[in-house]
């Protein structure tokens, strides 16, 4: 097969792995706020790390919906 051939895509293969990766995305979102209430006396740099990989996950979210 030639490098620029394209499959054609199978939409209820691209469904289902939207629908597997969005469930991934909402366990860490979850498992992130949690955390936020868990942890006391955040020192600055964790709750940088937190907002970073909860924009992360909103960014894969969005990415998402325009596939």
């Amino acid at each position: 097969m030639e490098p620029d051939e394209q499959k054609p895509v199978d939409a209820e293969a691209m469904r289902a792995l939207k629908h597997d990766i969005k469930n991934q995305l909402s366990g860490m979102i979850l498992c992130l706020e949690q955390l936020r209430y868990e942890i006391p006396n955040q020192q600055p740099d964790w709750k940088y790390y937190m907002d970073a990989i909860r924009d992360g996950c909103a960014t894969i979210d969005q990415l998402l919906e325009g596939v």
